[in-house]
């Protein structure tokens, strides 16, 4: 519910904190943001747009996908690495202030989702970490409709990943982010002293038996060295794990997984067709993932 993440909310516009009134999130600066009536609440500047969000049809086919189990080892991955970083933080012996409040690190410490889609990790993770809020921050409306159902703990908050995020300096213990953009700098200011981003990225071998008969993206080799380089003036790295396995998908779970991704953005839909029908029913298909934790 939006009221669990309140306290660590801040205007997009002038950058102070919001309260709840009602339905609607009000600032001391005179802003004020409506809720909407699916449950989510838009904190985007006033000239951002959300024309490079996930599409309707790209959200029903990852709702679909993930519901399905499909990538649950890499929810149950993530959602251990969760533990470990609070257990690693001291988080679960409670504040030495005691407060949960922003920038504390109580058992209330914020968990927020950079790129939360429809909310699928971010749940599990809550799930793993009872009594935390969580943030699904996303640029599509149709991706937070879903968010904001996933858990009872779950605000669902429209933002552009690439712009300030609207939560408060170091007001999160917690930072996710899995197979979303990256913002180094923000992620670093919302993360308290101590925090950890844990970031689920693809290697090079995901999907690979798609890639290659459907010529779907690919992902190079050089990925995670990117990844670590783009953050390193921001955060530490301090561990990771590649969580690989196999998965018999059927031929509407292929279409699914392929309409999901960035790929349904440059797949020809009657080419994919005619190379879909090529392949075996079920097929084989890797999954391969890096959960890497970096922190501030």
């Amino acid at each position: 519910m939006l009221q669990d993440i309140e306290p660590y909310l801040a205007c997009p516009h002038c950058a102070r904190p919001l309260t709840l009134d009602g339905r609607t999130l009000r600032c001391p600066g005179g802003h004020s943001h409506d809720l909407a009536k699916q449950g989510y609440v838009s904190l985007l500047a006033g000239d951002a747009h959300t024309g490079t969000g996930d599409t309707a049809d790209m959200v029903a086919a990852r709702g679909d996908f993930l519901a399905a189990g499909h990538y649950r080892p890499i929810a149950d991955a993530l959602a251990e690495a969760a533990v470990e970083a609070v257990a690693d933080a001291g988080v679960d012996e409670g504040a030495a202030d005691g407060g949960d409040g922003p920038g504390g690190d109580g058992p209330g410490a914020l968990v927020a989702d950079l790129g939360a889609g429809t909310g699928h990790y971010l749940a599990h993770v809550l799930d793993a970490l009872p009594g935390r809020p969580g943030a699904a921050l996303d640029i599509s409306k149709y991706a937070l409709r879903r968010a904001a159902r996933a858990h009872p703990r779950i605000g669902a908050v429209v933002c552009d990943a690439w712009r300030p995020l609207p939560l408060l300096d170091a007001s999160a213990g917690l930072v996710l982010n899995v197979f979303a953009p990256r913002n180094g700098p923000e992620i670093r200011r919302v993360l308290r002293p101590g925090g950890t981003l844990l970031l689920v990225s693809p290697t090079s071998r995901h999907l690979r038996e798609l890639v290659d008969a459907l010529g779907l993206l690919s992902v190079d080799e050089e990925k995670q060295r990117r990844i670590d380089e783009k953050l390193g003036p921001y955060l530490t790295p301090v561990g990771r794990r590649e969580v690989e396995f196999t998965m018999r998908l059927s031929a509407e779970d292929v279409r699914t997984v392929v309409g999901m991704g960035p790929s349904a953005w440059h797949t020809d839909p009657a080419r994919l067709a005619e190379r879909l029908a090529a392949l075996p029913d079920p097929v084989e298909v890797t999954a391969s993932v890096t959960v890497a934790a970096y922190r501030r």
